[in-house]
């Protein structure tokens, strides 16, 4: 396997602490001092089919930003999929899955600069399966960033747990990113968690201030967790929701929730609510309500449908009912997507200013 190429992986104290948002960010600031860079995530969770082909959606992320010149099968290698847990305890083909992902990061690797490798996960993520984030950073002889998120203890506590397993392998970490940090706090954590670090012998290389909006779902994400038909013109589903609201009183009392940003989660026979959120929106786009959700398969006469096909805002119909609709939306994991052009902005600007990317190509 290539051993050249300068390379670094990213992983987190947990899921969804934004190793993803790291990764997008480091790769914009990286390409500065690195003309041509290289992305894998040896081993993905959550895939998507692109030619018949199970890759990684956070690979498709990358490769429609970067454009990273590259199949996106080797950026993917491995494909986690329901029952592969259940295959390798039968055949434990371990050697055959390492040599793939080294394969893999040959190819990834031809002709770049530098490579970023994404894990799945904290350290011990894919251990049933004899590929830990921490044996595959071993695998591609990699040093280690871990993403973690707010606060000064939890976030030790929980890198200190991750270090023993990166150590236990031979992996060296570079150092930490705080992700998720209350603003008004940034310079108070940055202070004590890089004292608290520095006990581990280990670098604070960023704290990134929270951002709402990284965490704030469209509404195209929502129909596509219901599976929910478009009953409005299909203009605006890009709209983020920043909170829910059950439609489960009056509609004049409906009406003081019908705020920007907010979706509705209403049955489709509450045609009094529907039609006071159609009478109650601003003109104004910014401060228009996110959305409708019309449940429990109970679809509005034509009358009321009519009104809905000229809302300004989306409205989506689903058979299950509120509580299912907002327990999910509850629930929902906020992934960055091709599409979020306004988040990936963002994005390669928090890196650039709050993460010393200098202090990691220098211990790299």
């Amino acid at each position: 396997m290539n051993t050249t190429t300068p390379r670094v992986f990213i992983a987190a104290t947990r899921q969804n602490d934004g190793k993803t948002t790291a990764s997008l960010g480091l790769i914009a600031v990286l390409q500065q001092h690195y003309p041509r860079v290289g992305y894998i995530k040896p081993v993905g969770q959550r895939f998507v089919e692109v030619e018949e082909q199970k890759i990684d959606e956070d690979t498709v992320l990358m490769d429609s930003v970067f454009q990273l010149n590259c199949p996106l099968v080797d950026m993917s290698p491995i494909a986690v999929e329901p029952d592969f847990t259940r295959k390798y305890l039968q055949s434990s083909n371990n050697e055959a899955l390492v040599k793939k992902i080294q394969k893999a990061f040959d190819r990834v690797a031809w002709e770049k600069d530098f490579v970023l490798c994404e894990g799945s996960g904290h350290a011990g993520v894919g251990s049933v399966f004899d590929l830990s984030n921490a044996q595959v950073a071993r695998i591609l002889g990699a040093k280690v960033i871990i993403v973690t998120q707010g606060g000064i203890g939890k976030p030790i506590d929980e890198v200190a747990l991750n270090q023993a397993l990166f150590d236990k392998e031979g992996v060296e970490i570079i150092g930490v990113i705080i992700n998720k940090v209350i603003g008004t706090k940034l310079d108070y954590v940055s202070d004590f968690a890089r004292r608290g670090f520095k006990r581990k012998g280990l670098d604070l290389l960023g704290v990134i201030p929270h951002q709402h909006i990284l965490s704030s779902p469209t509404v195209d994400l929502i129909r596509e967790e219901l599976q929910a038909e478009v009953l409005s013109e299909p203009g605006r589903l890009d709209n983020l929701v920043d909170d829910v609201v059950v439609g489960a009183m009056g509609a004049q009392n409906a009406m003081n929730y019908f705020k920007r940003g907010v979706l509705l989660i209403t049955p489709g026979d509450r045609e009094d609510i529907i039609l006071a959120a159609c009478t109650g929106l601003d003109t104004r786009d910014e401060e228009r309500m996110a959305g409708i959700v019309l449940t429990g398969n109970l679809r509005p006469n034509a009358n009321v449908l009519k009104v809905i096909r000229a809302m300004p805002i989306p409205v989506l119909f689903t058979a299950q009912d509120s509580y299912q609709v907002a327990s999910k939306v509850h629930d929902l994991t906020v992934k960055t997507r091709p599409s979020d052009a306004g988040k990936i902005s963002l994005i390669r600007d928090l890196i650039a200013k709050h993460v010393n990317v200098e202090r990691i190509l220098e211990r790299l």
